[in-house]
């Protein structure tokens, strides 16, 4: 199935034809024609121009063009009908399935996939040193596998954009010889190698902050969602703040932390986190360890949901993959149905809210449920905190520290042999206290001191 679009008239930007694969028994999130309506939104964003798209239902993949011998043959000459300079496939593409692809369609039209479009997108928005190196280590490798004529000269690269690995512009062109290819291949590995050192660092910082965090005993909630649900927006409506947010999709990019007082005058950090999407590519969620574990270190998850996006319930299912895939799905969590401004009923937003478990409806934008929500996060922060009762030795003076720095101490005793301690601590750190659990309310083994 192939639809047209009449030429643009802004001759300057890439042309990109769009083709989409539905395969027999397929797990995806979204049917085709879905999934190439965000392909579309994706290609908007880093500045391409969609001239049209092509779809196909394949019992499986062709091993070396990916869709099938006819459906390439058709792509083809739709693109040199529509002028389209750029073949954008809405999945990841293995190197033999690019390299065959840019045989058939030639030397002038690059075969980019969804995957290198969306490394695009983040590279252009990393406003950050962390950010972009993040997204350089994600760019090189997945382009160390792929170095064929399609990519540029890394010399040609050099000193563009902080850091960045060319875009969807430098996609493509004419490049190296065999010779070049592997010197470009040793080349990226020193890079890889290179920025894998320097995310440590950021890692070791970003854990050596969080830990100042914990020891003031200040709980953290990060905003998790979909990318465009209205994490940003929340935020500046929380915090009084002005983080970056727009109507398109990875408006933001890096982390940012607010202070918010909730109820009863006690202070938590809000985190706002990059957004998920279907189909979001491993290397890159494996290059934002560093990011993604202010996630995992949070007390609590607030799930921005567009409540009034047409595969709202698809979108959820995304980001509780990529909580999975991130091991963080164990975690507490809020969902927030945002944007019930623009709900034609009310009533609807009462609806959505019984359609999902734990749920406050609220529009970010216009300040609707705020209040609510705060309340909702105030009496979960509490609830998170699970009742224990232990008696530490004393060489666990790290347990006892950390239970005082991060829990709340109700009661406690020194023994001879150590300190027995009731109280709450989170959720995520009840495991490191098992073996030193007592049940219900002991006689101690000895007479407390």
């Amino acid at each position: 199935m192939a639809k047209k679009k009449l030429h643009s008239t802004q001759a300057k930007k890439d042309r990109a034809l769009l083709v989409g694969v539905e395969f027999f028994g397929d797990q995806s999130l979204l049917a085709v024609d879905d999934s190439l309506e965000e392909l579309a939104m994706l290609a908007t964003t880093a500045g391409l121009d969609v001239v049209g798209e092509v779809s196909q239902q394949l019992d499986a993949p062709n091993p070396k063009t990916l869709i099938g011998s006819g459906k390439v043959e058709e792509v083809k000459a739709l693109a040199e009908e529509l002028e389209a300079n750029i073949v954008l496939f809405d999945d990841e593409l293995s190197p033999r399935h690019q390299r065959e692809l840019e045989k058939i369609f030639g030397e002038d039209r690059r075969v980019i996939d969804r995957t290198a479009l969306i490394l695009d997108i983040f590279a252009q928005h990393a406003s950050t040193h962390e950010g972009a190196l993040q997204v350089e280590l994600a760019q090189y490798e997945y382009r160390l596998p792929r170095l064929t004529r399609a990519w540029t000269h890394l010399a040609r690269q050099a000193g563009g954009g902080g850091g960045r690995a060319g875009g969807v512009g430098g996609v493509g062109l004419r490049g190296p010889g065999e010779t070049q290819l592997e010197a470009d291949r040793r080349e990226i590995g020193r890079r890889i190698s290179h920025l894998k050192g320097e995310l440590e660092k950021v890692r070791a910082h970003r854990g050596r902050y969080r830990a100042r965090r914990k020891r003031a005993r200040i709980p953290v909630i990060a905003l998790v969602g979909y990318t465009n649900a209205g994490k940003s927006t929340l935020l500046n409506a929380l915090a009084d703040s002005d983080v970056y947010a727009a109507n398109k999709l990875f408006a933001t990019l890096d982390p940012t932390t607010r202070k918010v007082e909730l109820p009863g005058g006690r202070e938590a950090l809000f985190t706002d986190t990059v957004g998920f999407i279907q189909k979001l590519p491993t290397n890159l969620v494996e290059a934002f360890q560093a990011t993604l574990e202010e996630i995992k270190d949070a007390e609590l998850l607030l799930h921005v949901v567009d409540v009034t996006h047409p595969h709202v319930r698809a979108q959820a299912a995304a980001v509780e993959r990529t909580l999975e895939e991130i091991e963080a799905d164990h975690l507490p969590m809020l969902t927030v149905l945002n944007k019930i401004d623009r709900l034609e009923y009310p009533a609807a937003a009462e609806v959505a809210v019984d359609d999902f478990d734990d749920a406050v409806a609220i529009s970010a934008l216009k300040g609707t449920g705020l209040d609510e929500l705060l309340s909702s996060v105030n009496r979960r922060l509490h609830e998170t905190l699970t009742p224990i009762q232990v008696h530490l030795p004393f060489a666990e003076g790290a347990l006892i520290a950390l239970f005082h720095e991060q829990g709340r101490v109700e009661h406690s005793e020194h023994t001879r042999k150590g300190v027995y301690m009731e109280g709450r601590v989170p959720g995520r750190l009840v495991a490191r206290y098992r073996q030193f659990h007592v049940d219900g309310n002991p006689e101690l083994e000895e007479e407390p001191l």
